[in-house]
């Protein structure tokens, strides 16, 4: 196990909650690195955005490689990427993905059932886990759940399929858990205590960070919301400068030129 992958393991078991920010792009991660991020994970949707592409395993592999490369050269905290549904329905390309993505240095891969069958997902994860056996590298695999995101089922059935799913995925080998959307209290307890730590996704109506704790929920990511607001704020001051002549918003949270180039100068 690399140390990075150890660290990254060990982050998910300590006695604090994993506060884990998603960069889409080298820069984004080493401006989330510099605000005391202990890790740092990408969102397949801003990472998509960035090169011009839609959500949704439409981003090409390559340049996903591309992007995690760049973001491997100006952090030193570990990595985990969101590999969507792994780009392929063929676990054995999706395994062999995670394990280029391992060699050059990630710590762990986000991967998700989405509209398949879980079934599916167990079959990848179980691919991922065999070429890693073979290759040494225990790669944090982090298991997606989709049923509360996508209202895969009725409302009274979520929390027990998700549980069942929780149960296929960790017995593929999978080492945590995320399940986008669930805000309910009681969910959120019994999902804790599905046998893997379990990660959740900021959305308004989520409980405060030290409720969660309580529940016992090990990880929460903040998902597209930091690459939304980035481009949200371009898309307003860019309206304002183009509509009305005004541009003072441009201003208002922006990072200093200097403190940019210095966080960057040195990588």
């Amino acid at each position: 196990m690399s140390n990075q992958t150890d660290v990254f393991h060990r982050l998910h078991h300590a006695p604090e909650l994993l506060r884990l920010p998603n960069c889409w792009d080298a820069g984004s991660a080493r401006v989330l690195e510099s605000r005391g991020a202990r890790a740092v994970a990408t969102t397949s949707a801003g990472v998509a955005w960035s090169w011009g592409y839609p959500d949704g395993d439409a981003l090409p592999t390559d340049l996903l490689v591309s992007s995690v490369r760049a973001m491997l050269r100006v952090i030193t905290i570990p990595l985990s990427v969101d590999i969507e549904a792994g780009y392929s329905e063929d676990p054995a390309r999706v395994a062999q993905l995670v394990d280029r993505l391992v060699d050059m240095g990630i710590a762990g891969v986000n991967i998700e059932d989405g509209d398949d069958a879980p079934e599916r997902l167990a079959e990848k994860i179980a691919a991922i886990r065999r070429v890693g056996q073979r290759s040494g590298a225990s790669v944090f695999v982090n298991a997606r759940i989709d049923v509360y995101l996508r209202g895969l089922v009725e409302e009274s059935e979520r929390l027990r399929e998700s549980l069942r799913r929780a149960a296929l995925y960790r017995d593929a080998g999978a080492d945590g858990l995320f399940v986008p959307k669930v805000v309910a209290a009681d969910e959120i307890r019994e999902l804790a205590r599905a046998g893997l730590p379990l990660n959740v996704l900021v959305m308004p109506s989520l409980p405060a960070l030290a409720a969660l704790e309580q529940l016992g929920v090990r990880r929460v990511s903040s998902g597209s919301s930091l690459a939304q607001t980035a481009l949200g704020r371009a898309a307003a001051s860019t309206s304002s400068f183009l509509d009305q002549g005004l541009y003072d918003s441009m201003f208002e949270t922006a990072l200093p030129y200097g403190e940019l180039n210095d966080l960057l100068n040195a990588r």
